[in-house]
């Protein structure tokens, strides 16, 4: 070891108290870039594993290729596995709707295929043999020709050709330009209803139907999905392969390793990344870069000295950079350890809440990569380079007398600590010497100030965010009537209410209800609307007849006639075939009172009316055809509309509400109408549960949804609790960067002026004058924070709620008053306290001691 690397280690044990709070700093520097880095991996990883479950553990899939093809790829050594199905062949779908799908495709599973493709099933099961088969339900949503379980399929199969060229999947359907030549009859029992298979392309010509694959009866067209050892080869495999095949990747799982084309969320996932372990290096310089300029302000007299007996300028920055990589060498193996382990913990807490938010079925675990903490290692070592080096070449730089005078930190000039009369006079003589102080000095003060303020806009900022969130979420979602929702259009009312009878025996279900929503269209006359309607929508005070798009919610009869007896109407008048019907007609208009707000107003001057309402159609409605309602408006509906909503989206809310048996009157065969189910539950996940297997054994068909809206509540309360969690755990350890940056800097500050408070307490300052000087010093410091700071923080914060009112939350501008009282109550408890453990050391010590200390 040079001469020069025994002088740092010296200065190093020398100032104890420095080199141990920029090693903690270093420390949860290291902690916070290792949490991201692993925190990111494991998200990737849980992403990746939820995508592989959801879409097939495949990394490319090649189609139309023959058996030797695929006898190449499994005996690959880059392949870790395959698996393959027989593509039969094409059939025509008689009376399909889709004119780009005219066919059925017919895929001859093999049982790594049923094992690596994911399977959801609807109803029944898979099939077992080669004369089973299993129909995905778009077919009926998509094509518009329904197959139950148990239907005899009778099908003439051949091949798709264009030409003398075999068409596959891939190739999107061309009208007159293919033929289909039938090859073969075979006939199929099905035997289940699936979703749509995630391999299939959206431009594919045929729905997939799965039956498994005949080893008597093998034809030589393979569709082949292959999963590399090293998915990072993935594309210059299936290039270097492929040859004239087709080829498609599964992007769904290798965009979240960042292997897909997807720039657009490539650039999104490593810029995100970038900017986060930027924010901690920027917040790690400040704190490191104080601390090895505060040891060169110690040192910059011995640096001078050295200078003058021969030290060259690089002798002296390596003696700084050694400094450096001595406390990178105790703080980043303890900061890796600390931030593996406190992300694990983190993880720990909201695993449960990831799988509200995204893959139940997949838990969220820590994955700890070696490249990732190597490389968050690399990013901590560097940070500490940066912040030694730039110090280290100033000081390096910095001429020989100057160093040794020490006349390049302080400035001593009168006018350049010149006060005011009136601050004399405000602060008087113990405040005027802590103003001259900063101005003395102010790259010290500077330091501390920025970081100081640093700490109080992420503290302010991030505590706005959460809030904002927390209302966006609360506003989004308000008290409804149902837990869970069966949804349907083209299923006919009868099977609905079999399967209603049977989907109330579910376990937990306590309150259930059914309706329907009709799109409408009424005609209004424009001097019907209130003025408030008019002026915001642009109508003029005339007799023009307006169609209006409304929709009429069916509900049970026993909830609307309730709800009538509720608001104190005559139940005689809404009741039978002539009732009347209620109704909600509200629309939006800006009031300018309230900073731009939307407020609801009422859409037509009277509480009661009678319109003529005719089915919404592609064209005009026919008025002429149509029927007169009459209808008293309300402020709310007796019960929660369905999820999907048919209307589109309107400036208005128009929502008649009426008994449901009057839906058979009111209603015509091309009326588009949604019916759906509700129920309320005691446990929504588990009845769910039960539902999807009592849906699936009664053989539907028809398209439809089933939503746990309870869970859908849920999600938000988890969205917004892993959103709380990581922002305040993120601006904790910023914070304590910061704090430490102060600490480190304020009482290095006071180690410095030893002779200088040595001096004041020589010439005769009390004890009481000399901590009301040190009290102006910390007021000072705290003003000037908060000066800064909290406009920052309030612009920051108000950016922030236009952000997420930009996004579509209706939100009010809620000013971070807490945070704010704490964040100043912060600021000025660090600083004093930071500045009581800098005196008490310093009143320690002997006057004389003091005096003559050269600070060598």
């Amino acid at each position: 070891m040079n001469i020069f690397n025994k002088v740092t280690l010296q200065g190093m044990k020398k100032s104890r108290t420095r080199t141990i709070v920029t090693v903690i700093g270093v420390i949860l520097s290291a902690a916070m870039i290792t949490a991201v880095a692993t925190f990111g991996v494991s998200l990737l990883n849980y992403m990746v594993n939820g995508a592989t479950q959801k879409y097939g553990d495949w990394h490319v899939e090649f189609l139309d290729v023959d058996s030797s093809f695929v006898q190449e790829r499994t005996h690959d050594d880059r392949v870790a596995n395959t698996a393959t199905f027989e593509n039969i062949g094409y059939t025509t779908l008689n009376g399909g709707k889709n004119p780009s799908k005219p066919y059925l495709f017919i895929a001859g599973f093999s049982e790594e295929a049923f094992d690596t493709m994911p399977i959801n099933l609807l109803s029944g099961r898979l099939p077992e043999n080669s004369g089973e088969i299993l129909v995905p339900a778009h077919v009926a949503a998509n094509g518009g020709v329904k197959f139950a379980v148990g239907d005899t399929l009778s099908l003439a199969v051949g091949s798709r050709t264009d030409g003398n060229a075999n068409l596959g999947q891939h190739d999107p359907y061309t009208s007159g330009g293919e033929t289909l030549a039938p090859q073969d009859e075979r006939t199929y029992t099905v035997v289940g209803i699936c979703q749509r298979p995630g391999f299939e392309e959206s431009s594919a010509p045929g729905y997939t139907l799965i039956t498994k694959a005949d080893a008597q009866d093998k034809a030589d067209s393979f569709t082949l999905f292959v999963t590399l050892t090293n998915p990072r080869e993935i594309h210059s495999y299936a290039s270097s392969t492929a040859g004239t095949h087709s080829y498609v990747f599964n992007d769904d799982v290798l965009r979240f390793m960042g292997l897909s084309d997807d720039n657009v969320f490539n650039v999104l996932l490593y810029s995100v990344g970038v900017i986060v372990v930027a924010i901690i290096m920027i917040g790690s310089i400040f704190l490191i870069y104080n601390a090895f300029n505060i040891s060169l302000n110690e040192r910059t007299r011995q640096f001078g000295i050295l200078s003058s007996v021969g030290a060259t300028a690089r002798q002296l920055r390596n003696s700084v950079l050694f400094e450096g990589l001595c406390i990178g060498a105790i703080g980043i193996p303890i900061g890796v350890i600390v931030g593996i382990g406190s992300i694990g913990l983190v993880i720990t807490v909201v695993a449960g809440n990831f799988g509200n938010l995204l893959y139940s079925a997949v838990p969220l675990t820590l994955t700890v990569s070696i490249p990732a903490i190597v490389g968050a290692a690399a990013v901590s070592m560097v940070t500490i380079l940066i912040s030694a080096y730039i110090p280290a070449r100033k000081a390096a730089n910095t001429p020989v007398m100057e160093s040794i005078r020490q006349t390049n930190e302080v400035k001593v000039e009168s006018k350049a600590v010149k006060t005011s009369k009136l601050a004399e006079r405000i602060y008087g003589l113990e405040g005027t010497l802590a103003l001259k102080n900063f101005k003395r000095n102010k790259k010290r003060y500077r330091s501390i100030v920025l970081s100081l303020t640093l700490s109080v806009v992420l503290f302010v900022s991030a505590s706005a965010f959460g809030t904002h969130l927390k209302q966006a979420a609360e506003r989004s979602v308000v008290d409804i009537d149902y837990d869970i929702c069966f949804y349907t259009q083209d299923m006919d009312e009868s099977e609905l209410f079999r399967l209603y009878e049977e989907l109330q025996t579910a376990d937990g279900v306590y309150e259930s209800s059914y309706q329907a929503i009709s799109m409408y269209s009424g005609a209004v006359k424009a001097s019907d609307f209130s003025d408030g309607y008019r002026e915001s929508a642009g109508y003029d005070l005339t007799n023009e007849t307006i169609d209006l798009p409304m929709d009429i919610q069916f509900i049970e009869d026993s909830v609307y006639l309730s709800f009538i007896k509720g608001l104190g109407l005559p139940a005689e008048e809404y009741t039978g075939q002539n009732a009347k019907m209620i109704a909600v007609a509200k629309a939006k208009k800006v009031d300018d009172t309230k900073n731009g707000k939307n407020e609801l107003i009422d859409m037509f001057a009277s509480r009661s009316m009678t319109f003529q309402v005719a089915p919404e159609t592609n064209d005009k409605p026919k008025m002429e055809q149509g029927q007169n309602i009459s209808i008293t408006f309300v402020d709310t509906i007796p019960l929660d509309t369905l999820p999907k909503n048919p209307s589109e989206v309107k400036p208005y809310v128009f929502m008649v509400v009426a008994p449901y048996s009057l839906k058979e009157k009111i209603d015509t065969p091309d009326t588009l109408t949604d019916i759906g189910l509700t129920f309320l539950s005691e446990n929504p996940s588990q009845s769910v549960a039960e539902m999807e297997t009592m849906i699936q054994g009664a053989g539907i068909t028809s398209e439809y949804t089933l939503d746990n809206l309870h869970k859908m509540l849920e999600q938000n309360r988890s969205m917004i609790f892993v959103a709380n969690v990581f922002t305040y755990v993120f601006v904790i350890m910023i914070s304590l960067i910061a704090v430490a940056n102060v600490f480190n800097t304020i009482s290095t500050n006071i180690k410095l002026r030893r002779r200088e408070l040595a001096m004041l307490r020589s010439v005769g300052m009390s004890d009481r004058d000399f901590n009301k000087m040190m009290n102006f010093e910390c007021a000072f410091y705290g003003m000037r924070t908060l000066l800064f700071g909290l406009p920052i923080a309030g612009i920051l914060s108000w950016l922030i709620y236009k952000g997420i009112n930009i996004s579509g939350a209706n939100i009010d501008f809620a000013f971070p008053w807490g945070s704010i009282v704490i964040s100043v109550f912060s600021v000025f408890f660090v600083v004093f306290i930071t500045m009581l453990y800098a005196i008490s050391k310093i009143k320690r010590e002997n006057i004389i001691d003091a005096l003559r200390d050269d600070m060598t």
